[in-house]
């Protein structure tokens, strides 16, 4: 009996001291970060900025898949379903918190994938191509106005913030206009520059390389305030539409994942996030970063959800 004892209680602190040894050493290969829209978007730009910082921290390479489709839901549904203990997917507000109330997904959005890092949000902007003859929110509107369902706006996807915002400023303005949706935010930004959609509330971290480079005007950015890397453009309050909207990003993991190594990937992404080389790059596309708690984040997630729910319902937003 005693030597059974003694076996039990060598067994149970094995246990105790393997568990937290082993989510120290999480990961033990290269772990996949996936991006549910092409190169060029606020989604791949948030996901290379963490994963360039997390490749030396955890001593394993984070390589960075980009899955576009399906309005950014296609790497969900991919890491969702992941078993490989590697897979995480940068989130973003149009697949985490907006497509659930729009499309039949393969998956649970609320059960089998788990929110894990907050990472920040990024403004919309309505941008025109820099040729258009439209130079301010109101000269948009008057256009619309006189050619009712003629005009195309751009998205990165069917159910995106550019979509949703684009529908809001229909309601909102009072105009109309045809949705043209792309599979990711740089082919939308391709067209809108050479002139085959007219305008689109492009997500600023999209949007800023081709206003720098002289292709894109900024005609209004839809948040409360105005943002620092566009100070001179105001916002679509004061252009007169009271429309705010804001893609948000974060790290999700498979619902199964342990507790021990969400909390590590949790602690380990709010470190990036600290580092003011990862704020400079960060600020320089629009971001504005928060770090969370899982819990917080978790908390976040739920409000988004019902945000949009609302917003959703209220405004008989569908998708064809």
């Amino acid at each position: 009996m005693k030597i059974k004892l003694i076996h039990t209680l060598m067994f149970g602190l094995a246990v105790a001291i393997s568990a937290p040894s082993w989510a120290q050493e999480w990961p033990t290969k290269p772990v996949k970060l996936l991006v549910g829209s092409s190169p060029g978007g606020g989604t791949d730009a948030m996901a290379r900025a963490v994963a360039d910082k997390l490749t030396p921290m955890w001593g394993q390479t984070v390589v960075v898949e980009n899955k576009p489709g399906a309005s950014n839901t296609l790497a969900a549904d991919i890491t969702a379903k992941a078993t490989d203990g590697q897979t995480m997917l940068m989130g973003v507000s149009t697949a985490q918190a907006i497509a659930p109330h729009l499309l039949k997904l393969n998956y649970n959005n609320e059960t089998d994938l788990v929110p894990v890092a907050f990472t920040g949000s990024v403004p919309n902007v309505l941008v025109v191509a820099a040729n258009s003859p439209v130079n301010s929110v109101q000269d948009l509107v008057k256009l619309l106005k006189s050619k009712p369902g003629q005009l195309n706006f751009a998205s990165s996807g069917a159910g995106s913030t550019q979509h949703i915002a684009a529908e809001l400023f229909k309601d909102l303005a009072g105009v109309n206009a045809v949705h043209v949706p792309y599979k990711g935010s740089g082919p939308a930004m391709i067209d809108l520059i050479a002139g085959q959609v007219q305008y689109a509330f492009e997500t600023m971290s999209s949007a800023l390389p081709q206003i720098r480079a002289g292709k894109l005007k900024a005609l209004g950015v839809a948040s409360e305030a105005r943002n620092p890397q566009l100070p001179d453009t105001p916002t679509m309050k004061e252009a007169g539409v009271p429309l705010v909207m804001s893609a948000w990003y974060g790290v999700y993991m498979p619902a199964k994942t342990p507790q021990s190594v969400i909390n590590k990937v949790n602690a380990d992404v709010n470190k990036t996030l600290a580092m003011p080389d990862t704020v400079k790059r960060l600020e320089t596309i629009g971001a504005t970063i928060q770090p969370m708690s899982q819990a917080q984040f978790k908390a976040f997630h739920d409000a988004e959800n019902k945000r949009y729910s609302d917003v959703i319902r209220k405004n008989n937003i569908q998708v064809n």
